[in-house]
C-alpha cells in the first residue's frame, strides 16, 4: 500500500471519530472542523513518522487540541458545549431520545471530563493514548474518567443503584 492510499484509509476511518472527540470536549463545530482538518493536514505532512506512532489518532487529536487552543489564545474567546452544539453531534431528531439525554449530560460536565470521556469513550483510546494526547498521568486520567461516568449515571439514571 502506498502512503497516499494509507493516508487516505486512515482519514476516511477517522476523521469523524476525531471530530466527534472534539466536539464532545468542548470544541465548537466549526473550530472542531478547523482543527481536524489542520491535525490532518499536519499528519499528511509527517505521515511516515505518524503512521508508525502507536496511536495515530491520539496524535491527530492532540494537534487538533494543540491547535484550537492556540487559536483561543489568540483570539481569547471559548465557545462551550451547549444543547445546539450536542444536538449538532447527535442529530437533530435525537432532542428526547436517551442518546440526546447523554450527550446533554456530557456537556454538563467540567471541560477535562468531557475530553476524557471524548477520548476514552467516543474515541475508544486506552487510558495511555488518552493521557497522552491530554498531557495528563493515566491516574488522572482515571480519576477524571471516574467521576464523569459517576455524575452521568447520576444524571442519566438516578433510580439506579451504584455500588463503589
Amino acid at each position: 500500500m502506498t502512503p497516499e492510499e494509507s493516508f487516505a484509509e486512515f482519514y476516511a476511518a477517522r476523521r469523524d471519530p476525531c471530530l466527534r472527540a472534539l466536539v464532545a470536549g468542548g470544541t465548537d463545530r466549526a473550530s472542531a472542523e478547523e482543527a481536524v482538518a489542520e491535525a490532518f493536514a499536519r499528519a499528511w505532512a509527517s505521515w511516515p513518522k505518524v503512521s508508525r506512532h502507536p496511536a495515530p489518532a491520539a496524535w491527530v487529536i492532540r494537534t487538533a487540541l494543540n491547535h484550537h487552543v492556540s487559536r483561543w489564545r489568540r483570539t481569547r474567546r471559548e465557545v462551550a458545549l451547549t444543547a445546539d452544539v450536542a444536538a449538532a453531534v447527535v442529530g437533530p431528531d435525537a432532542g428526547h431520545s436517551e442518546h440526546g439525554d447523554l450527550l446533554r449530560a456530557v456537556a454538563a460536565l467540567p471541560e477535562r471530563q468531557r475530553q476524557v470521556v471524548a477520548l476514552r469513550v467516543f474515541l475508544d483510546l486506552d487510558t495511555r493514548q488518552t493521557a497522552d494526547a491530554l498531557d495528563l498521568s493515566p491516574g488522572t486520567v482515571t480519576a477524571h474518567l471516574h467521576r464523569a461516568m459517576t455524575s452521568l449515571r447520576a444524571t442519566v439514571h438516578p433510580d439506579l443503584e451504584v455500588r463503589s
